[in-house]
């Protein structure tokens, strides 16, 4: 029985437990885990707190990190999709897409000509939609291979996410025109990085899945701790009994009730995040 105990944190990944901007835009290797959030990690665990990730990953792209992290806890997957414990190697849980969503998201081909996105499944297989530097390099950063489609027609169900990369204008001419469409209200619609625009279904928020986490584990609501630094965080944080973001996080985010600032991403918020837990459960 460690001062942990009962304690449940969860993390986003790009840019909060590792920093990965930079490879994301120049391409590269993804970095490791620092050695100080490594150690504060599994002293956390050691004194009996659950460490669990919240990503927009999907499940090909966050298989091979795993294993690299200091986590007993399952993770959340695909911005809030589905739980997935690897460690019994099976979803928990999973809020997938409806059928609609190709017919809806037609009509958005049909208005922005060449428009680049991944599509994500259940499994391993993830397709693309007229991949760009941005798509590649995104790729290359979470090492996923994927398959063309020249149309969302074309990608088989079911569907988990999908992620639009458009930069500059056309990119918020196209979040503009998404969220201007009827049945964009069916959808959670979230930006997860300067680039990145998603869709989900309606209730699949790392919110709600972090909320659906902590009552699988039989976590109370005052123990859950979340940190994470974009806009696809911040139902999280507000469902969070201890909120936190690093100094790298969007103003958004840093300006959120109840979220307390750490350090940047860079160095080792995590690590502070747990120094601060330290004090809190003395």
């Amino acid at each position: 029985m460690g001062k942990f105990q009962g304690v449940l944190l969860v993390s986003d990944f790009d840019n909060t437990l590792v920093y990965t901007e930079e490879v994301l835009l120049g391409g590269g290797s993804l970095p490791p885990l620092s050695r100080e959030n490594r150690r504060a990690l599994e002293y956390f665990t050691a004194q009996g707190g659950l460490f669990s990730v919240a990503t927009g990953r999907a499940l090909p792209s966050f298989a091979p990190i795993a294993p690299t992290l200091p986590m007993n806890g399952p993770t959340v997957l695909f911005n809030g999709a589905a739980i997935y414990d690897f460690a019994r190697g099976e979803y928990l849980c999973t809020a997938f897409l409806p059928d609609s969503i190709r017919r809806d998201l037609h009509a958005v081909e049909l208005a922005f000509p060449g428009l680049a996105a991944e599509i994500y499944h259940d499994g391993s297989q993830i397709h693309t939609l007229h991949p760009n530097d941005l798509t590649r390099n995104h790729m290359a950063l979470t090492h996923s291979a994927a398959t063309e489609a020249d149309s969302i027609l074309q990608v088989p169900m079911p569907i988990s996410k999908v992620l639009f990369e458009e930069t500059g204008q056309r990119g918020r001419d196209l979040e503009r025109y998404i969220r201007s469409q009827p049945w964009a209200r069916d959808f959670e619609i979230v930006r997860s990085g300067k680039f990145f625009l998603e869709i989900t279904a309606k209730g699949a928020t790392k919110g709600a899945m972090t909320q659906k986490l902590a009552s699988v584990l039989g976590i109370r609501a005052e123990n859950v701790c979340c940190v994470g630094d974009q806009a696809n965080d911040l139902t999280m944080l507000a469902a969070a009994g201890h909120a936190f973001a690093p100094a790298n996080a969007i103003e958004a985010v840093r300006r959120a009730p109840g979220v307390e600032l750490l350090p940047d991403c860079r160095e080792d918020a995590l690590a502070a995040l747990i120094d601060r837990l330290d004090g809190l459960y003395a």
